[in-house]
């Protein structure tokens, strides 16, 4: 049983910050990469930022400049720290991790149950 829990999401102004985090638990021998996507209201989910377990990112267009994603492999968790955030950031925002809960097989998909973050004056 793998458990993705998201924490950090909530009501900000916009140009303000909000850190998110993401730990994973439960029987896990690998994970691979990590990352966050949201999903706005009417809209389908979308790429947000990803890490892979030797700290090479990805992010999408939209958030580059004002979003860092990290991890720490060591608790199995991963981070996003946004900036100077905008309206069009509100969404419900979700963990994803690409992990291996054994040491043969495939990797798997897991997420979290989503966090909201809105951005409103």
């Amino acid at each position: 049983q793998v458990q993705l829990v998201e924490s950090g999401g909530g009501l900000v102004q916009p140009g303000g910050s909000l850190r998110l985090s993401c730990a994973a638990s439960g029987s896990i021998f690998s994970i691979n990469v990590m990352g966050w996507y949201r999903q706005a209201p009417g809209k389908e989910r979308e790429l947000v930022a990803t890490i892979t377990s030797g700290g090479r990112t990805n992010y999408a267009d939209s958030v580059k400049g004002r979003f860092t994603i990290s991890r720490d492999n060591a608790k199995n968790t991963v981070y996003l720290q946004m900036n100077s955030l905008k309206p069009e950031d509100t969404a419900v925002y979700y963990c994803n991790a690409d992990l291996m809960t054994t040491a043969w097989g495939y990797p798997d998909d897991y997420w979290g149950q989503g966090t909201q973050v809105t951005v409103s004056s």
